[in-house]
């Protein structure tokens, strides 16, 4: 999917609002969605893009959002113009004294995502006319407006990107993204001289779950596998995925066998002491409480790079056969063990 430059679509939109409604300077201004809480708004407003005389102090930076006409569009929902800025009541000099600007007349239009407003567009002083008009208002409008739908159509393509590389069950990166993520590790890996693991896991007796509590039981062990694989272990950068049915692989860059024995025993454990469906869910009268019933048995491979001739891609392949192998050797020998790859 095509990679799109949101800080380069703002900045280009900042530049055509300018050449249809010339101006000194402007900017755009966006809230913090993590700053959220319930109807609670967003406490700062950011300066995200930015043009004119000192506009370099200003991109990063941040304002109260109940600060200055900004602050008022931003809180209306409406567009606003102000053509005597340093008499109106909102006005907030503080900008200019950074900037080392003088303000006269301003012109913003709020942007807006799902009825909820997310932001501001500005211009600052008009040029070769005057003072702002509903006309050039009416510019704005349509320029906050097609940020709206650009923004939208971002979010929308990595939301759509994202869902495109994750399991519906357990939520874990699924197999198509495993494959380009252990090539690209592999690859940084051998040109950087790096370690680099993989760890394969299998759910031990998971199919007594599916036969005796029923698939949708099952469905909720595996949701719930991936909540543990997901949770990580500190120390340890991990890509966890879903590999298929009830296998897992872990890529564990920058880990030898050693730390990666570690990670897997540490997981083989916490699996081993968790207790799986402690809460009811549809079709069962009572919770089920599974404890001590599902186990996993790990297969650990680790990155060799001491044959130059050997390419990337068949040591990323090399490594999946040896992980896979290993977990099966731990299959074989009793299950809920560790097994490390030759």
């Amino acid at each position: 999917m095509q990679h799109i430059d949101t800080m380069g679509m703002l900045k280009n939109i900042l530049s055509w609002a300018n050449q249809f409604v010339p101006s000194e300077s402007g900017s755009i201004l966006f809230d913090d969605p993590t700053e959220k809480h319930g109807n609670k708004r967003s406490n700062l407003l950011y300066f995200v893009a930015c043009f004119g005389k000192g506009s370099s102090k200003l991109t990063g930076t941040a304002i109260p959002a109940e600060t200055g006409i900004v602050g008022k569009v931003y809180a209306s929902g409406r567009p606003y113009i102000s053509k005597k800025a340093r008499e109106d009541v909102n006005f907030y000099s503080a900008i200019d004294k950074k900037t080392q600007f003088k303000t006269k007349s301003i012109i913003c239009a709020p942007i807006r995502i799902n009825k909820v407003t997310i932001g501001v567009l500005e211009l600052i002083n008009r040029l070769d006319q005057g003072d702002y008009n509903n006309d050039d208002l009416t510019l704005l409008k349509i320029f906050a407006e097609h940020t709206s739908t650009l923004l939208q159509n971002s979010l929308d393509a990595k939301r759509f990107a994202e869902l495109s590389i994750r399991d519906n069950l357990t939520g874990l990166y699924n197999d198509r993204y495993f494959y380009d993520a252990i090539t690209h590790e592999v690859t940084r890996a051998v040109k950087k001289e790096t370690e680099l693991s993989l760890v394969f896991l299998d759910l031990d007796h998971f199919k007594d779950v599916n036969d005796t509590y029923g698939h949708l039981a099952g469905s909720r062990v595996l949701t719930e596998m991936g909540m543990l694989l997901g949770n990580g272990l500190k120390g340890f950068t991990v890509i966890a995925t879903r590999y298929g049915g009830d296998e897992f692989v872990c890529i564990l860059p920058g880990a030898n066998s050693s730390a990666a024995k570690r990670y897997s025993e540490h997981l083989r454990k916490t699996v081993e002491e968790f207790v799986f469906l402690k809460r009811k869910f549809r079709g069962q009268k009572s919770a089920i409480k599974l404890a001590g019933k599902i186990t996993v048995s790990i297969g650990i491979a680790s990155l060799k790079t001491g044959k130059k001739k050997v390419t990337a891609h068949d040591m990323r392949d090399s490594l999946i056969r040896a992980a896979d192998a290993a977990m099966y050797g731990s299959k074989n020998n009793g299950r809920n063990k560790v097994t490390v790859a030759g």
